[in-house]
């Protein structure tokens, strides 16, 4: 029923738009919506479709939220979107993400800094370095990555560190890579957002640990959300809170490195 639901919005939102569109092929089905997100092969083409609009938005006029029906189906078919990735993120690697979740836990109740001046909570690289540890002693394969990027005119440069651990397939034929966030919900946080957003946020794992298609996904429909909202509270939204910006944080170009 949900799902149904979650076609309905999102095939009346994208109708009720497609004259903003401007030569872009969008699918209105939930499914073909939800792959479009998930095919890493569209993300080059979708930004390139979109910027002809707005920078990591889908072709907002900036007057749509005054419109009280319109708002509404385009707030109902994120939420269907994000659901049915969440969903499909949960199945996959199953029993692998239940096992570094639990390791997680597990660094997390040890004293894991090791700052000269720790904070209370501890660091968030020092806990990397813990989980990566603990994860090593079960026999996975991790890594601590950093994504670099260089300062443009559209987004100031900088670097991410995540984990990443090689997983292997039935009949180890196939090797797959699985990024864990540890903080993946607190990189959506945004002060006075609307509560439609704030509602989404708190649908994401507060850690992100499987494939970066999903994760690559979910940040796709939480930055047009992240845009959305700041349109309706009249906000600026800061170019590290766009899709371009927020995807380089795990882009594939990283480079694994010791954590000695």
């Amino acid at each position: 029923m949900g799902k149904l639901i979650g076609e309905k919005a999102l095939e009346q939102y994208h109708g009720h738009h497609h004259h903003n569109q401007h030569g872009c092929c969008y699918n209105y089905s939930l499914e073909e919506k939800v792959s479009e997100f998930l095919d890493s092969n569209n993300f080059a083409e979708s930004d390139a479709c979109l910027n002809q609009e707005t920078i990591d938005g889908y072709g907002s006029d900036g007057n749509e939220s005054n419109d009280p029906i319109e708002r509404t189906l385009y707030w109902e078919s994120q939420e269907a979107l994000l659901q049915e990735i969440l969903e499909r993120y949960v199945l996959t690697g199953s029993k692998l993400r239940q096992e570094i979740c639990r390791i997680i836990e597990v660094a997390r109740e040890t004293d894991f800094c090791s700052c000269t001046k720790p904070s209370i909570d501890g660091c968030t690289h020092c806990l990397r370095k813990r989980v990566i540890s603990l994860l090593c002693d079960r026999g996975l394969n991790a890594s601590l990555c950093v994504s670099k990027w260089k300062h443009t005119k559209k987004h100031p440069g900088g670097t991410h560190e995540y984990i990443e651990v090689i997983a292997s397939t039935q009949g180890k034929k196939k090797q797959v890579p699985f990024v864990i966030e540890l903080e993946f919900r607190d990189q959506f946080e945004i002060a006075k957002a609307c509560d439609e957003y704030s509602k989404l946020v708190e649908q994401l794992p507060k850690c992100y640990a499987g494939k970066a298609d999903y994760l690559n996904a979910m940040v796709g429909v939480m930055c047009d959300a992240a845009k959305r909202s700041m349109e309706e509270k009249n906000l600026h939204m800061g170019p590290w809170r766009k899709r371009s910006f927020m995807q380089m944080k795990w882009s594939n170009s990283s480079e694994p490195r010791s954590t000695e």
